[in-house]
């Protein structure tokens, strides 16, 4: 099984962090069934200069955790109907994140993060969750 990344592999530019991922298991533990999917695509969103970024309209309720420490999961619902899962990277009190965008799970394509989403059960029950499950 896969090993759990540590809170400094997140802790570093954002586009360092992107790259690595590529390559990395995204691991999904629901109920009674784990699916493991290598990452394939991801996009990096960085600072309030970054207009793409949520965190570029200021602080809010909904992008806090995008200043919270490294590690940590965003997942936002779009459209009313796809969740997207992000994951904070960089240092506390700077707003970034990778968007985890498709994985492969036995040679089939998962594409697209809302698709990801459904097929690995990714909901907002799973935002701000420490995925470096405390590992520093």
């Amino acid at each position: 099984m896969p090993k759990t990344l540590a809170r400094a592999f997140f802790n570093r530019p954002t586009l360092t962090v992107a790259r690595s991922l590529v390559g990395k298991y995204l691991v999904c533990e629901n109920g009674t069934r784990a699916i493991a999917g290598r990452i394939i695509e991801v996009e990096a969103y960085i600072g309030i200069e970054d207009k793409a970024c949520h965190a570029s309209k200021g602080r809010t309720a909904r992008t806090e955790v995008l200043f919270g420490p490294p590690g940590m999961s965003y997942v936002y619902l779009i459209y009313g109907m796809y969740h997207m899962l992000n994951v904070v990277t960089e240092r506390a009190d700077f707003p970034a994140a990778v968007l985890i965008r498709a994985i492969e799970v036995d040679g089939e394509l998962i594409d697209g993060p809302g698709k990801l989403c459904r097929e690995l059960g990714i909901d907002r029950s799973l935002h701000q969750v420490d995925l470096t499950a405390g590992r520093s």
